[in-house]
């Protein structure tokens, strides 16, 4: 008898026909919606969760790709904040902890008083962290400066703090989680539009109408509570709830430019605490590139494919060069992609984003519908933890503990080949290299400027879910994010291996590459 797999759709489609009801269905496939999917199941109740796109498809999967507690907030007095997420970051570099970890960051200073200043503040960020503190902050001098941060601007500097943060792959931890979800027998589903809540005759909230958006059949379910968790789309759920709601949340746009690693040669970030517009600047090394953000605009819609504005990208462009010796040209971004923050809406309208709350808030409708908004990824625990518990308080779950402080993530192991790239795989990576023993043409790389293989491809497909090109290059091999026009010359290769898999037609396979072709075009800067 074949051995069935856990991750193959038609065994998860079976599972969501032979339940006839749920105790949790979770709308929303990002870093919230799957940590509740995790919570959830871990605590015993039968849970679904259902994405309209792909896990990590917006906001998760378009992060500065760091587990943090959030310098800034600290300046800005939010210590309650601080102290949670540098908890919830120690507990994420011990449960994912082939994905999550330990990042220098180099404060440049080029006064004295900077020193002094971020010091003491770095010292308390230390404290708050206690036991699971990443490593102590200290100064270093001009040279020690000079030989870590060997493109610095050396005019004017006096030397530069040492504090250290947590760095991750964000897409292939929500990955890892929605397995996760699945070997603990929740049934999670991508490219899965919820469409319509369902009501009793008391207008309460008893489940869902969804749409396979792969074969068009549409599932009506029921379920005892239902989980809003959709991010920047939260209030279009809210609105099949109630039409006349006003809005919960304001999109903040968060623009990065991806260049190649001789801009950051080092192992250190860079961390610049106050741009000439108030905002913080970041420069990470991230798979052999070097991430540079973020912008912080307000904006009044969202959609699924955010665009940067041409201010946002002069505004990184112009503050990196203040920085560094070596300019940044347009020429030189490899890859530029915008994400879209969930902020909860100020009450007073205010247009200013450091005033709208980074803490998650949640809410319960007059329907039983709870909803959550607000937060970030490294607090996705947390967050689902209150989630679940403000479920159990309203009545419509029986109690039951979390149990994910020391739950493990799928894949999780302690690697320290990070020269590998396949080490993102954690426990994963040696099924991987089984595929190319097999069949060595799978070592085959994708391009010649990326370390991506064929095998990966083929991984995706069968283990993580993936079902188009976009799932595959943008969030389980980071193509996209990576080297936008590259991606470009691989969308043939990539089509054809895809709808081999997923026994398709070559008119899906031109259609994909159609689709896929006009968001690329946006990660490439013209």
């Amino acid at each position: 008898m074949e051995e069935i797999n856990p991750f193959k759709r038609a065994h998860l489609i079976n599972q969501l026909k032979n339940e006839t009801h749920w105790d949790v269905i979770v709308i929303g496939g990002g870093a919230t919606g799957l940590g509740i999917a995790l919570d959830s199941t871990t605590r015993g109740y039968k849970t679904l969760l259902l994405e309209q796109i792909d896990f990590a498809n917006g906001t998760s999967s378009r992060s500065t790709k760091l587990v943090h507690g959030g310098v800034r907030y600290l300046a800005q007095g939010n210590i309650d904040l601080v102290k949670e997420s540098l908890y919830e970051r120690g507990l994420l570099l011990k449960n994912a902890s082939h994905l999550v970890q330990n990042q220098s960051f180099i404060i440049p200073n080029y006064t004295w008083w900077g020193r002094v200043k971020y010091i003491i503040g770095l010292k308390i960020y230390d404290a708050l962290a206690g036991k699971l503190s990443f490593g102590k902050s200290v100064f270093i001098n001009k040279k020690d400066t000079l030989s870590r941060l060997k493109t610095i601007k050396t005019e004017g500097l006096k030397g530069g703090v040492i504090y250290h943060d947590g760095q991750f792959d964000d897409s292939r931890l929500a990955v890892n989680l929605a397995q996760t979800c699945i070997e603990h027998e929740a049934t999670v589903l991508n490219h899965f539009k919820v469409e319509a809540l369902l009501k009793n005759d008391n207008s309460e909230v008893i489940g869902v109408r969804a749409r396979d958006t792969d074969t068009y059949t549409t599932y009506t379910i029921n379920a005892k509570v239902v989980i809003n968790a959709t991010g920047v789309f939260t209030d279009d759920i809210l609105k099949m709830d109630n039409a006349d709601v006003k809005n919960s949340i304001r999109p903040s746009q968060g623009v990065h430019l991806v260049l190649d690693r001789t801009f950051l040669p080092g192992d250190d970030a860079i961390m610049i605490p106050k741009t000439n517009d108030g905002r913080v600047l970041f420069l990470v090394p991230w798979h052999n590139k070097v991430i540079v953000g973020t912008t912080d605009t307000l904006l009044d819609s969202h959609s699924l494919e955010p665009k940067a504005l041409p201010e946002e990208i002069d505004f990184i462009i112009s503050t990196t060069n203040s920085y560094l010796a070596k300019k940044v040209s347009r020429e030189d971004v490899l890859s530029i992609f915008a994400g879209l923050r969930p902020l909860a809406a100020p009450k007073d309208n205010s247009e200013k984003t450091k005033e709208i709350s980074r803490s998650h808030k949640i809410m319960v409708s007059n329907s039983g519908l709870i909803t959550i908004t607000g937060g970030k990824w490294t607090t996705y625990r947390k967050m689902a933890q209150d989630t679940l518990n403000k479920a159990i308080a309203i009545g419509k779950l029986p109690k039951k503990v979390c149990k994910t402080k020391s739950l493990k993530i799928h894949g999780a192991i302690n690697s320290t080949d990070k020269a590998n790239h396949l080490y993102v795989y954690g426990s994963d990576k040696d099924f991987i290299e089984n595929l190319i023993k097999e069949n060595p043409e799978l070592g085959e790389k994708l391009h010649p400027r990326l370390p991506f293989t064929k095998a990966e491809i083929i991984w995706a497909v069968r283990n993580e879910m993936a079902r188009t090109l976009e799932d595959v290059l943008a969030r389980r091999v980071r193509t996209l994010f990576l080297d936008a026009r590259a991606t470009l010359e691989i969308l043939p290769v990539v089509a054809t291996m895809l709808a081999k898999e997923l026994n398709k037609d070559e008119l899906w396979e031109q259609q994909q590459i159609k689709e896929f072709t006009e968001i690329v075009k946006q990660y490439v800067l013209t």
